[in-house]
């Protein structure tokens, strides 16, 4: 007698490998812009960012990614992005002030907290508290020294831009208060042919 077939088992010459062929092909290539173009990448790290809420009165996850500071080629300004690895969703980006304070994080000589007054990753602009994780103490410092040195370059920007006044208020010829209020009046006889087209 034979064995009885196991039909999951190959089949000696029978095996069959399919080939399918694509319905669409797709040559054409979309660029995508993300904004970053025209800007130089003055530091990036690998790290981890926290936003602290309120309402709750705990800290959530944003996203792990590297975070960049990143110069624009023109203006000068630096500014912080951060992406989050894979779907590279903005989870930071903000300009560089004066006035951000990094301090240290209760308890871990490894991440840094500041507040933020408008936070671009999500539309509308949020301010925000947020928090960094590095892995080493020496990465977080390498982050301090270069957001430090990114605060001062804005200052110093923002210090020598020449301030500018406010458009002079149109002035053509001065109305007098009882130009202002006078209503002119069409003459006779095309006020009565208005009256009769709104009857």
């Amino acid at each position: 007698m034979s064995e009885p077939l196991d039909a999951l088992a190959p089949r000696g010459e029978e095996e069959h490998d399919p080939h399918f062929e694509p319905v669409i092909k797709l040559t054409e290539q979309v660029e995508t812009s993300t904004g970053e173009e025209d800007e130089e990448v003055l530091f990036k790290m690998r790290s981890k960012l926290f936003r602290f809420v309120s309402e709750s009165n705990e800290w959530k996850e944003r996203g792990t990614g590297d975070v960049r500071l990143l110069q624009n080629k023109e203006s000068k300004k630096v500014r912080l992005v951060m992406r989050r690895d894979k779907t590279l969703k903005v989870c930071a980006n903000h300009m560089i002030s004066s006035d951000m304070k990094l301090q240290p994080n209760i308890g871990s000589d490894r991440s840094w907290v500041w507040k933020v007054a408008a936070d671009y990753a999500e539309t509308p602009a949020t301010s925000e508290t947020l928090a960094i994780r590095f892995a080493n103490s020496e990465n977080a410092a390498q982050f301090k020294e270069a957001f430090e040195k990114a605060q001062q370059s804005n200052a110093e920007l923002f210090a020598s831009a020449p301030e500018v006044e406010a458009p002079p208020a149109y002035k053509s010829e001065e109305a007098t208060p009882e130009e202002e209020t006078k209503v002119e009046e069409p003459p006779a006889g095309e006020a009565a042919e208005e009256d009769k087209k709104e009857e």
